[in-house]
């Protein structure tokens, strides 16, 4: 599968199983059977609380370390220096690893400077424990913030898709070689889209294999969540053709809607 570099250590695979909610028995065997099925990229965050379920899947499907991306992400409780650090620890003994590929800031919040986590992830960077540092939910203003911590941004996990593209914030991070993931990107509606689903029948592909097809060939990294078997294997398949550019630029120009995921503490507004 393709992938894209972040440093010189970490090159993150371009399709990878989001697992939001995918906890427990059913959660293991998701990710157990995606990585069956030719995934290597695994999404998680502590505030999800299946690391041991991913670990389990891990076991169970029976592929070497080595051969997974895994990415995670600290809570918003958790971004002073000791908090990152306590974190750390504590994210790879659940995952049952040695190392996380890319360990992103979940959230941008106030309450502790944005230096202060991210050089804490770094300094779990330089342990090795680490491999990748990066955001979620940053925009620009948050992006310049972090920025100027000196820390290396390598990936900016935010929520796109074709409805809800962010060319701006995309084009930011492009501007300073930082890989956007997007999140988010199947949301209900998205799927239901005139253009989106004329040109699903006119490649023979379903709807959302069109959204993942437009993620990754605009540069990006989908992370799709689903714990059914049929639609993990619908996922990966979403790879395996070619959109013309031109109906590329009919998806880049469907009309925007607002942004779907909203929490209590995100900001957006600056």
């Amino acid at each position: 599968m393709k992938s894209i570099t972040l440093n010189s250590r970490a090159s993150i695979p371009v399709l990878g199983l989001g697992t939001w909610r995918l906890t427990g028995a059913a959660g293991a065997d998701a990710v157990a059977y995606a990585l069956s099925a030719g995934y290597s990229h695994i999404d998680t965050a502590d505030i999800y609380g299946n690391h041991r379920d991913i670990a389990a899947g891990i076991r169970m499907a029976g592929v070497k370390r080595e051969q997974i991306f895994i990415t995670t992400k600290v809570w918003n409780k958790d971004h002073s220096r000791e908090g990152v650090l306590r974190s750390g620890g504590r994210f790879l003994e659940e995952l049952e690893t040695e190392y996380i590929d890319l360990l992103l800031v979940h959230w941008p919040i106030h309450e502790v400077p944005v230096e202060e986590t991210l050089c804490a992830m770094d300094e779990l960077k330089r342990q090795g424990s680490v491999r990748a540092v990066g955001v979620a939910n940053f925009t620009v203003y948050h992006l310049r913030n972090a920025l100027a911590s000196g820390v290396e941004i390598t990936n900016n996990q935010v929520e796109v898709r074709p409805d809800f593209a962010q060319p701006d914030l995309r084009a930011f991070c492009s501007s300073h070689n930082i890989p956007v993931t997007a999140h988010s990107s199947l949301r209900a509606g998205s799927a239901e889209l005139s253009a989106v689903a004329e040109l699903a029948g006119k490649y023979g592909k379903t709807p959302a294999q069109m959204i993942i097809n437009w993620t990754v060939a605009r540069g990006m990294i989908a992370i799709p969540k689903s714990a059914r078997p049929e639609k993990i294997k619908e996922n990966i398949e979403s790879l395996d053709f070619e959109i013309d550019e031109n109906d590329l630029q009919k998806m880049d120009h469907i009309p925007q809607n607002e942004r779907g995921v909203v929490p209590s503490w995100g900001e957006f507004d600056r």
